[in-house]
């Protein structure tokens, strides 16, 4: 199924559910959950998961393990996942951007810890390839011009007309320095600073902020908005939050810069 998605193939869910019920007599809430439990395993092992099955992390040891040694072994998949995530955005342009923003995700319950000894070492963890798609310039620039378009629809369509060609694009016109990428107004006419992540993938799939964007959207959390952008090829989607990152997000430390202490 979730090959049959980086092609962008219709399949079905139901079916294959049908067919495991009777494969391995579980109940579709049980085979459901399964699903839910690889995705949180993909999610860790920076690969994408089937959109519409969350991660749900409280799984066994077991289970990672056999998740870990097909994706390992998967040069099919793995080659549909870099394919995607290293393709030159089309451009995407619906009739009204406007429409394009959506509800958030619920939040999804902090991960359940798993025992040590039950996640071994996987060579298949040392390639991310979600942090791989947000070192991608090229969709990450055609995600910020999105924001440019709808902000200006946006303040056009609140009768704003006199503040729509002051909306800039910071991340070009001043470099990623400001913590932000996109400057636009609100209803007031006051400031909106906005931070632009996009993703090929699902509303829930992870992404990376910087410790100078977690400043900067503390020292000015009434005027930060993240604009997260999702199934950016296929049919652009957007949910908007508002504050300082660490109230609306889950922020889990990745890297730590080191020096010798004195």
């Amino acid at each position: 199924m979730l090959k049959s998605e980086l092609r962008s193939e219709a399949y079905n869910k139901s079916a294959h559910r049908r067919s495991l019920v009777q494969l391995i007599k579980r109940s579709d809430l049980a085979i459901d959950r399964k699903h839910m439990n690889i995705s949180a395993i993909l999610c860790e092992l920076g690969r994408p998961w089937i959109d519409g099955y969350k991660p749900y992390s409280n799984y066994q040891g077991l289970l990672r393990e056999v998740v870990v040694r097909q994706v390992s072994q998967d040069a099919e998949l793995n080659a549909l996942i870099e394919a995607t995530i290293t393709a030159v955005p089309t451009g995407p342009d619906p009739e009204d951007i406007l429409s394009t923003v959506v509800a958030p995700p619920d939040r999804l319950p902090k991960p359940q810890k798993v025992e040590a000894e039950a996640r071994p070492r996987s060579k298949s963890k040392d390639r991310d390839f979600l942090a791989e798609e947000e070192r991608n310039s090229a969709l990450g620039r055609a995600g910020e011009e999105f924001v440019l378009k709808y902000e200006r629809a946006r303040l056009l369509n609140l009768g704003l007309e006199r503040l729509v060609d002051r909306v800039e694009h910071v991340a070009v016109t001043i470099g990623a320095s400001e913590g932000f990428d996109v400057r636009s107004f609100s209803e007031d006419g006051s400031d909106r600073f906005i931070e632009v992540k996009t993703t090929t993938f699902g509303s829930r799939t992870p992404f990376y902020v910087t410790a100078n964007e977690l400043g900067v959207s503390k020292r000015t959390s009434e005027r930060y908005h993240l604009y997260r952008l999702f199934h950016f090829r296929k049919a652009p989607r957007q949910f908007h939050l508002k504050g300082p990152l660490d109230d609306v997000l889950l922020l889990t430390p990745t890297v730590f810069r080191a020096a010798l202490s004195a």
